[in-house]
């Protein structure tokens, strides 16, 4: 690393709708596009990595990224406020804070939390972007169906095919499904996430509660004796809520 140079880790939020994706893509705005715009007219010419990747349409609560920024930037508190000021309302910087040079956003991450959002209400001009809405729920048997995921699982089905992964093993510690006020919440706690995972996890789960779809179909395609189910839930509903370290 650069002498005159900091690892700093800040924490960010960021509404999806506005943006193809997190990461930089050819010839599309993405938050990685806002937030190096921001940081180049404070002069600041530098990468960002972030925790993940979030693809287009999904929001951000709790996104990380670390990049180096000139030591010059002793106050995290005036960057945080100065970056904010030139960013675009859709993106918010959270929080800002000195890390050890060999941090690495997504390598170093520990756990990746999402939560996805659905409701049986109709939707308004307002909230369209921002949850997803469904005829009707049999809450009983998403939170038992929910469970088959926890553990170390091969989610060769539940992922984007194309994706660039060759391992497709991945740990799912913690899952919930719950209601609050009149939105319903899948919650998923796992070390990282496969590209579409969550949302083809959810859409398997909503298929199992219109009786689209069994228990026992999903255990096969969690086990690959066979594909019964490809069709991903809106991204608008999916929210990568909180990183751990």
């Amino acid at each position: 690393m650069k002498q005159d140079m900091q690892n700093l880790k800040f924490k960010v939020a960021y509404d999806g709708s506005y943006y193809y994706g997190s990461q930089k893509q050819p010839d599309k705005n993405t938050v990685e596009d806002e937030l190096l715009r921001a940081l180049k007219r404070l002069n600041i010419n530098t990468k960002i990595v972030f925790s993940g990747r979030t693809d287009r349409g999904v929001h951000a609560t709790g996104q990380v990224f670390n990049s180096l920024i000139p030591l010059h930037w002793k106050d995290f508190k005036k960057l945080k406020e100065v970056l904010n000021h030139q960013l675009d309302p859709s993106v918010k910087i959270l929080h800002v804070s000195k890390v050890n040079d060999d941090f690495h956003s997504r390598f170093s991450a520990k756990t990746r939390t999402y939560r996805y959002l659905i409701t049986t209400k109709q939707t308004t001009p307002f909230n369209q972007k921002y949850i997803t809405s469904v005829k009707s729920i049999d809450a009983k048997i998403i939170k038992e169906a929910i469970k088959e995921f926890v553990g170390v699982h091969d989610f060769k089905y539940f992922h984007k095919t194309g994706s660039d992964k060759d391992v497709t093993i991945r740990e799912v510690f913690e899952v919930d499904f719950y209601k609050y006020k009149d939105v319903y919440v899948f919650k998923f706690v796992a070390n990282s996430y496969l590209r579409s995972q969550i949302r083809l996890m959810v859409g398997s789960l909503l298929a199992i509660s219109e009786n689209k779809l069994t228990i026992e179909q999903l255990r096969e395609q969690l086990f690959l004796k066979k594909l019964n189910f490809k069709t991903p839930a809106n991204p608008n509903g999916l929210y990568l809520a909180k990183i751990t370290y």
